[in-house]
């Protein structure tokens, strides 16, 4: 185990923390101010990372793709929220759980419709194909680097939003108290229908990002969403800060484990035992870190106050 490898390793969960965050910003922000599960959130970030790639084939500019396929993801989640989810609020909890599921299951059949069953591929840019010396003797990918830049700028701008605007404040009203930002005259189908859309676009950041390191395939939304509400609840429902750290943590500690636990095990175990044990037990290390979080603070480390 080596300084550069733990550096790498570091990096690495940095950047899957912050992609993490903009997926779980949006479904933070729906489910502490319109109290509303959402499953569907997955097939957002698969429809999104689809039609950014379709886009940027299509056009032959990765820029002009990401910025089209969120603008459609945008509307795709607009729209969605004004035909469908609007009539899924005053249901309970459980009603929405199938409601969004379905969706999630018809998504899914629509996008092998239109795409087809195989993935397709999702080119990075030219300019950021290659790798950036950092330190000498590691090198690190220029494309993985920017994804780190544009998570934290989309974290900065993110927190300006939420505190700094006339928007932000009604957000953190409806998400603290939405009974009393209603009373005061805060437009709440509105602005369920911008956070849902805004969520939605973050939903295709993410996806448009990750889509030259995974697969863009279909179905590539349901193992990522449960990351997400991982997040959320680590890091409080309604929370931007807590979605934040929650992501970062929950980014660090799933890399690091993939890579330190079999490790460890292996100087324990031998190479046998600890190609099984190990990536079962680093599996299952960010819902171990879950359950100790809510066994000392159930509500989360930043839940939304109300």
């Amino acid at each position: 185990m080596t300084g550069i490898l733990v550096l790498e390793q570091s990096l690495n969960g940095l950047q899957f923390g912050l992609m993490l965050f903009l997926l779980a910003a949006g479904l933070t922000l729906v489910f502490g101010i319109m109290d509303m599960i959402n499953l569907a959130h997955g097939s957002i970030y698969m429809i999104g990372a689809y039609l950014i790639a379709s886009m940027a084939l299509a056009s032959g500019s990765f820029w002009l793709g990401l910025a089209l396929g969120m603008v459609a993801t945008a509307a795709i989640g607009a729209l969605l929220e004004l035909t469908v989810l609007r009539r899924l609020y005053q249901r309970d909890h459980l009603s929405q759980v199938l409601g969004t599921f379905a969706i999630l299951l018809m998504s899914n059949e629509v996008v092998r419709m239109v795409w087809g069953s195989q993935p397709i591929a999702l080119n990075p840019p030219a300019a950021l194909a290659g790798p950036v010396e950092l330190l000498p003797g590691f090198s690190y990918p220029a494309y993985r680097l920017f994804i780190i830049a544009v998570g934290l700028a989309a974290a900065g701008l993110l927190y300006l939003l939420v505190t700094r605007t006339r928007l932000g404040m009604q957000v953190r009203a409806g998400a603290s108290n939405r009974e009393m930002a209603l009373a005061m005259g805060v437009d709440v189908r509105r602005l369920f229908t911008l956070v849902f859309a805004m969520g939605a676009s973050l939903c295709a950041l993410a996806g448009g990002m990750l889509g030259p390191l995974l697969a863009v395939q279909v179905g590539m939304g349901e193992s990522i969403l449960i990351l997400a509400f991982v997040v959320i609840v680590i890091g409080g429902i309604g929370s931007i800060r807590g979605a934040l750290l929650g992501a970062l943590l929950v980014g660090v500690v799933d890399t690091a484990g993939r890579t330190l636990i079999p490790y460890v095990f292996e100087r324990i175990m031998g190479p046998d035992l600890a190609a099984n044990a190990g990536p079962a037990v680093a599996a299952i290390l960010i819902y171990v870190l879950m359950a100790a979080v809510l066994f000392f603070k159930p509500q989360g480390l930043f839940p939304a106050h109300g």
